[in-house]
This record gives C-alpha cells, sequence and structure tokens, in this order.
C-alpha cells in the first residue's frame, strides 16, 4: 500500500497510536503517513478541522476518516477494516 493511503495524525508519546499502528501492521499496512501534530501546530489545527477532534490518532484509509485507535479497532471487529484495506491493495 502506498504512504498517502493511509493517514495518521499522531504524537510521539501516545500510546494509543502505536496501538493503531501496531493493529494496521498486522494487517499488512506497510507505509502510514505519520503527521506529528505535536512537532507541527498548524497540523494540529488541520486535524482538528478535518475531524471535529482533538484527540490523537486520528486515522484515515483513503479518504474515508476512521477516527481513532478505538474506532479504528471497532472497525476491524465489525469485519470493516479488511476490505477497506484490501480496496488500497487492489
Amino acid at each position: 500500500m502506498s504512504t498517502s493511503s493511509i493517514r495518521m495524525y499522531a504524537t510521539a508519546v501516545c500510546p494509543y497510536c502505536v496501538r493503531a499502528e501496531q493493529l494496521l501492521r498486522r494487517k499488512g499496512v506497510t507505509a502510514i503517513d505519520k503527521i506529528r501534530i505535536d512537532l507541527d501546530p498548524a497540523r494540529r489545527d488541520e486535524m482538528m478541522e478535518l475531524t471535529g477532534r482533538r484527540t490523537v490518532p486520528q486515522i484515515f484509509i483513503g479518504d474515508l476518516h476512521v477516527g481513532g485507535c478505538d474506532d479504528l479497532y471497532e472497525l476491524d471487529r465489525s469485519g470493516g477494516l479488511d476490505p477497506l484495506l484490501a480496496k488500497l491493495a487492489g
């Protein structure tokens, strides 16, 4: 999957960001475009404008805003994550 396929707004010390990335890696994702909002406050503003949320991670698969870590795990539990990732890979 290309780097631009999955975008994650994150910070360096966020355990939820680590958990989300671990799940995506287990699913075969090799590249994640990580946007470090702790290093660039303007990117935090961008994230809040796009998502309406202040917390990290905020994950996009393609153009779809999946949400945060709990949202990503719930998407996986409900069977929705694999089809989204398959569309990017195919």
